[in-house]
């Protein structure tokens, strides 16, 4: 039997709000076997300019990222959806080993299996250098602020 992962396609607005929700939480856990289950076995990836393939390499590349960037926090938003594929843009903020900060700006492509999880991911990403100081997202997002957008910049 086929993993499902709820909630399928064809989203709706509420469902689709459902699923980027749901991948916000399972990133601000930083724990890359987690995150790698939301994905088909198969899940086809690019992220900047490195390109993955499978489950296996997911987890990898999600170890090495969250041992270079530290206290990550992360905040997606939906901006469209169709039938099996959403759209979201994101920000996420992090430090370095030597204690830089960063924000990241992107947008993700997502396209779902019948059984919702991911089997295509594609993500644009750009780096801003900030000071400590100038950070607002700071740890997962509390359940009282889900659905509230984040500014441009």
């Amino acid at each position: 039997m086929p993993e499902d992962r709820p909630p399928r396609p064809p989203f709706t607005r509420e469902t689709a709000l459902q699923k980027v929700q749901a991948a916000e939480d399972a990133w601000n856990t930083r724990d890359p076997h987690r995150v790698a289950l939301a994905y088909t076995p198969d899940s086809q990836w690019r992220n900047r300019d490195t390109f993955l393939s499978g489950r296996e390499e997911i987890v990898a590349f999600l170890t090495g990222k969250w041992e270079r960037e530290l206290d990550y926090a992360l905040r997606k938003s939906l901006w469209s959806f169709h039938e099996n594929r959403i759209a979201v843009r994101f920000q996420y903020e992090c430090h370095d080993t030597e204690g830089r900060w960063w924000r990241s700006y992107g947008n993700e492509l997502w396209e779902f299996d019948d059984h919702g999880l991911m089997r295509r991911r594609e993500a644009s990403i750009n780096d801003v250098a900030i000071t400590e100081t100038e950070r607002r997202i700071h740890g997962p997002r509390p359940r009282d602020a889900y659905g509230v957008d984040f500014p441009l910049r």
